[in-house]
């Protein structure tokens, strides 16, 4: 016997495979906008995402779907959510949203035949979290009546920077979901103006709630390529750790769709329900000054800023004193490798810079100076020719894999916590001021056994100090 309608549990399904390249220089490849606490609130947008769900009735454990670079990040930052242990399906490569929610609605429907997911991106901002679980529990009839329920944001400005979505007659009676009329792009100003003017449009949010059969049902009729992709990808997913490892091979046939291009905007099944809950997708500098709280100049200052004469502006500090005068209408973020000044009316062209950073071949565009691992993090503190120096950050509990170098050398220093050393066939623990030699090609590892974060001084020397000169012999991470 199936369960009723009432009873249909809803599986959170997060999207955080995004890279937010319009928030460089704080958003990168290898640590994009949703691993970082962009506003300031204590919270990275990831773990802001679940929590604001927290509360809601008939949960069942989360669903996670990110890029397979990214799996150890996602792990850290959901260990203590809410919600319950996450599944993380890892996609070997970006194909955007659609094969994105296919997965994750072919893995629902294995744990639960009559599964409701409901699809929010890991780094959009919410400042009123009641009011999305709100709409959300509105969601729900619509969506188990075999709609497919889009969120539509109350425009309360002309906006240029967002699609929208023109809402139709009621889908269900006493429920203000409406049928989608039609999914607009980006408007002009004019445009937007009348849109604003009309009060049938909204902005398209990207959040979903909807059956995954009636997905996949979906996906068969306007996508079957997609469709096909995702099951491929599934059918030879692979358990690794904690996570689920979409099939390289079959994924790879999933074309690179968007679901409103793959099933919303096509589908006669499309539903909007109106939300307005202090909704932004932080999709460029502008849009996160808009969402912060700015002081009596107007300008959003974070860190260590003096803004003198200054007015209307955006400037972030993330390592050192940041000071301007006389600058109006700007945006200025400052990190430990690159700083961005833009006027705030060219925010959007930030992207260019990213893309300018990635035929270079610089790693700017790829990774902070403080590089993230699964078991700590380390900096870049000195680079010159053959010899380099770094600070290395080893969680409690944690250890890096059994090792060698082929070409460096390599000494450390305890400055914090305790370190257990391996090096070739000796084992001991090293203290606060006390220092080790690790020889070139000797095999060697390095662990933190105590309860407080293991911080040392590495000090490299050699022919050759790319990262790719190790050799694993043995790795708890399986990389």
């Amino acid at each position: 016997m199936t369960k009723s309608a009432s009873a249909l549990a809803v599986h959170p399904v997060i999207l955080s495979g995004g890279v937010g390249s319009r928030l460089w220089p704080l958003s990168r490849e290898q640590y994009p906008k949703q691993f970082l606490d962009v506003a300031a609130s204590g919270r990275t947008l990831l773990q802001q995402t679940l929590e604001r769900l927290d509360g809601l009735t008939g949960l069942a454990a989360p669903l996670v779907v990110c890029n397979e670079a990214h799996r150890f990040l996602v792990a850290e930052q959901l260990r203590d959510n809410p919600l319950g242990s996450a599944r993380i399906l890892l996609e070997p490569f970006g194909r955007n949203t659609a094969p994105a929610v296919g997965v994750a609605a072919l893995q629902a429907l294995r744990d639960d035949a009559d599964a409701l997911l409901a699809v929010f991106p890991a780094d959009h901002l919410v400042n009123e979290p009641a009011r999305l679980r709100e709409a959300l529990a509105a969601a729900l009839e619509p969506a188990k009546a075999g709609w497919l329920v889009t969120f539509g944001i109350t425009p309360d400005r002309a906006e240029t920077g967002y699609g929208y979505i023109e809402a139709g007659d009621p889908v269900v009676a006493n429920s203000t979901a409406a049928r989608v009329k039609q999914f607009v792009e980006k408007p002009n100003q004019k445009t937007a103006e009348a849109y604003l003017a009309s009060g049938g449009f909204y902005w398209n949010s990207g959040m979903f709630v909807m059956r995954a059969s009636t997905y996949l049902e979906a996906l068969q009729m306007h996508a079957p390529e997609i469709l096909r992709g995702c099951e491929a990808a599934m059918a030879s997913a692979k358990r690794d750790l904690d996570f689920i490892r979409l099939d390289e091979a079959g994924f790879s046939h999933c074309p690179n769709q968007s679901i409103d291009y793959a099933v919303m905007e096509p589908t006669d099944a499309a539903a909007v329900l109106p939300l307005t809950a202090g909704w932004s997708d932080l999709g460029s500098w502008t849009t996160l000054m808009d969402a912060a709280n700015a002081d009596t100049q107007g300008n959003v200052l974070l860190g260590d800023v003096i803004a003198e004469d200054s007015q209307n502006n955006y400037i972030r500090a993330e390592s050192r004193l940041v000071a301007t005068v006389g600058l109006t209408d700007h945006v200025v973020v400052e990190t430990v490798d690159s700083v961005l000044i833009a006027p705030r009316h060219s925010v959007q062209a930030v992207k260019k810079i990213v893309q300018r950073l990635q035929q270079d071949g610089r790693q700017e565009a790829v990774e902070h100076r403080q590089v993230h691992r699964p078991w700590g993090s380390y900096e870049g503190l000195i680079v010159a020719e053959r010899f380099q120096v770094k600070r290395i950050v080893v969680n409690p509990g944690c250890r890096l894999s059994l090792q060698k170098h082929h070409h460096r050398a390599e000494h450390w220093v305890v400055v914090k916590g305790t370190a257990q050393v391996i090096r070739g066939d000796e084992s001991f623990l090293l203290g606060e001021d006390q220092s080790t030699y690790i020889p070139l090609g000797e095999v060697h590892r390095l662990e933190n056994p105590g309860m407080i974060p293991l911080e040392l001084v590495e000090v490299q020397s050699g022919s050759y100090l790319g990262e790719d000169d190790i050799t694993r012999l043995e790795d708890i991470y399986g990389r």
